[in-house]
């Protein structure tokens, strides 16, 4: 079984473009199979684009899939500089297309198997995680952010409860000594916890 963290998706391509509001302005992307939530932009999603607060300096984009976080982001933060990285190169593809279909100045994508790729530290860490791979992969993203975080930058994470909300904040507590919930809704909690 194939999953969206593939380093090279083999799906047939199904090239779609779906559009997402902010306010009053539309985004539009180009998905394809082979990445995460293809046919639309996903709830979880949503709600982290709509819950994260004013952010600067130097965000990351941990896990872009075709972008609409990152792009969102910096759409919305236009002094930022957005990183966005993914293993997927099907997905770090889709990203840079949609970077410059919506004329996205302060964001760039690349391939990058977690950090492996990242040779800086950030204000922000945003991740919807690859929740599939398993808890030991997407504890040690967590882990590892908290290293690529400036002192006083936070990690952003969407997860459902059904999915180990719970658990996810027991561990962001052990990690990082804090654990803020931004909001809940519909089973989906969006998680911040700060390096201090």
């Amino acid at each position: 079984m194939e999953h969206y963290y593939s380093s090279e998706p083999k799906a047939s391509h199904d090239i779609n473009t779906i559009q997402y509001s902010i306010g009053e302005h539309t985004l539009e992307f180009t998905t394809d199979a082979g990445v995460f939530s293809k046919s639309r932009v996903d709830f979880g999603t949503s709600l982290m684009i709509n819950s994260l607060p004013k952010l600067q300096g130097k965000i990351l984009d941990l896990g872009c899939g075709y972008g609409p976080i990152g792009i969102s982001v910096a759409f919305l933060n236009h002094d930022a500089c957005v990183y966005m990285v993914d293993i997927n190169k099907r997905a770090i593809d889709l990203a840079q297309t949609n970077i410059v279909k919506n004329n996205i100045e302060n964001a760039k994508a690349f391939i990058s198997d977690g950090f492996s790729n990242i040779d800086s530290k950030f204000n922000s860490i945003i991740t919807n995680p690859p929740i599939r791979a398993g808890k030991k992969i997407i504890y040690r993203l967590f882990e590892q952010s908290r290293d690529y975080l400036q002192l006083g930058g936070s990690l952003y994470i969407v997860i459902q409860k059904k999915q180990g909300a719970p658990s996810a904040i027991k561990k962001l507590e052990e990690i990082f000594g804090n654990c803020n919930v931004l909001t809940k809704k519909k089973g989906y909690f969006i998680l911040q916890s700060t390096k201090i």
